[in-house]
């Protein structure tokens, strides 16, 4: 390997790293910040919260990984040429292809890497993702007693607390209503000071109280008339309460299986089923409908089956023959049993479209999760083309113009995405065009990009397109100076 190249290759892997761990973090932060009121007050574990951002962060890995390309070639090849290291390696008769061939050697093997991630690892990390935020979600806060507040959390249970130490969470002045007992029997608690926290397991309350007293009124099934009530006092009263939805569950991740969780096999299986199941109920025509809901018999207009007078007539019956025949009652009975008729064809009709119409928003989706798959190694190739020759006509390194550059194009690339991923979903658009469009978009502006580097272009120079503002100024003046010459002309004569 030539020393250029290990230059290159050093040059590159510590903004890779560096980049990669900002995007990742940025990334993670938004997604606590979308569920920041699920997770406070729940008094999660530390295993729980890094198990839920180990999660997130393979789940984020489709988005961070094209940015974290993107700007770390920028940065790398912004440094060599302000150093005047790029400009050196050129004099030397190297071209810029040649400069970043390790480079596109090593983005060649992340790209690769990237399809087995989102096709093995990122569903399997998303579906536990999911099932982790569900236990979470449906998890009670934690134990929290507000000063003069009922804290009501507790199902026929409610404590007051007139004050507690921040410190020492002793709990001063406290009213305890419980209600639990099945058979109607109160209690009335009162302290004067105490500790109530929950357990270890998350299972019980333990409750712990100093000098108080205790009414508990007992009832019998003629509580009215017959009811007693007992008073007790103590000095120290220790007790647990049985807690139901304090304690994280375990919700079997299968149950969070979707489309975003499936890899290159399983969707073209679903795929493949869902067009043929599609394309049975779109080419489903109305005979099968008519024949056995309107026209049973297949003749012009049958009338069967029909009970007149206590009597089934098995015989078909031409309606058209027999209906002027009929008094007003059997002629009702038989615009009934039409009606009727009429009401299930329409109920069976509207079911196969609405299966239909599943069917093909089901097939739209996995058709866009089989393009991510593909869209991702490709994405980081285009990336790589974009970040590197904007970084060698920039001349900039650091952190400061190479992030306004790398996030200018990634919101480019992410909007288009965006908007194509709705589109296809939807079936407005074909979705191999919705899904690739940004890439078709990007590519032709990486080798424009590309051919203006080779070429030493100076892209972003200020006066260069100040002048050319001047000149565009001027010939518009010019313009419209001829154009009121030629009217006051007109106008003369």
């Amino acid at each position: 390997m030539k020393a250029i190249h290990k230059l290159v290759i050093k040059s590159y892997l510590g903004p890779m790293i560096l980049s990669s761990f900002i995007v990742l973090f940025i990334l993670i932060m938004n997604f606590l910040w979308r569920y920041i009121d699920d997770l406070v007050g729940k008094g999660l574990s530390v295993d729980v919260i890094a198990e839920l951002l180990f999660y997130v962060s393979i789940y984020s890995i489709p988005m961070a990984l094209p940015l974290s390309i993107l700007l770390s070639a920028i940065i790398m090849m912004g440094d060599l040429g302000e150093n005047y290291e790029l400009l050196a390696m050129k004099s030397a008769g190297m071209s810029l292809l040649s400069i970043l061939k390790p480079l596109i050697f090593i983005v060649g093997m992340i790209s690769i890497g990237s399809f087995f991630v989102s096709n093995d690892l990122v569903p399997y990390a998303t579906k536990k993702m999911f099932s982790l935020i569900y236990d979470i979600q449906n998890q009670k806060q934690a134990i929290e007693f507000k000063d003069g507040v009922f804290f009501d959390e507790i199902e026929n249970m409610s404590i007051r607390v007139g004050k507690q130490d921040p410190e020492t969470n002793l709990l001063t002045d406290i009213l305890i209503y419980d209600n639990r007992d099945r058979y109607g029997d109160m209690t009335t608690t009162v302290a004067d000071s105490g500790y109530i926290r929950i357990s270890d397991d998350r299972k019980n309350l333990q409750v712990t109280l100093y000098d108080g007293e205790s009414y508990e009124q007992t009832r019998s099934r003629n509580w009215l008339n017959d009811n007693k009530l007992t008073h007790r006092i103590f000095k120290q009263q220790k007790g647990f309460v049985s807690l139901e939805g304090f304690e994280l569950g375990s919700t079997d991740a299968a149950l969070f299986d979707g489309s975003y969780s499936k890899g290159i096999k399983e969707l073209n299986y679903w795929i493949d089923s869902l067009q043929l199941y599609s394309d049975k109920k779109n080419a489903s025509s109305y005979e099968p409908l008519l024949e056995k809901f309107i026209f049973p018999n297949n003749k012009a207009l049958i009338f069967d089956s029909l009970k007149i007078q206590d009597t089934i007539i098995r015989q078909p019956i031409v309606i058209t023959d027999s209906i002027s025949q009929m008094d007003i009652y059997k002629q009702k009975e038989l615009w009934q049993l039409a009606k009727n008729n009429a009401y299930s064809s329409k109920g069976s009709f509207r079911f196969d479209e609405e299966s239909a119409k599943s069917a093909l928003d089901q097939l739209y989706k996995y058709q866009v999760e089989w393009h991510k798959k593909l869209l991702l190694p490709v994405s980081i190739i285009v990336f790589l083309l974009i970040g590197a020759p904007l970084g060698a006509i920039i001349r900039k390194g650091g952190l400061g113009m190479p992030i306004l550059v790398s996030i200018f194009f990634f919101i480019t690339y992410y909007m288009i995405s965006i908007t194509g991923q709705k589109m296809g979903n939807e079936g407005t658009w074909d979705v191999y065009l919705g899904m690739w469009l940004p890439i078709f978009i990007l590519t032709p502006i990486a080798v424009f990009l590309t051919y203006k580097a080779t070429n030493d272009s100076n892209l972003f120079n200020a006066d260069r397109y100040l002048l050319l503002f001047i000149r565009v100024k001027q010939s518009f003046t010019k313009m419209i100076n001829n154009g009121l010459k030629i009217w006051n002309r007109r106008k003369k004569h």
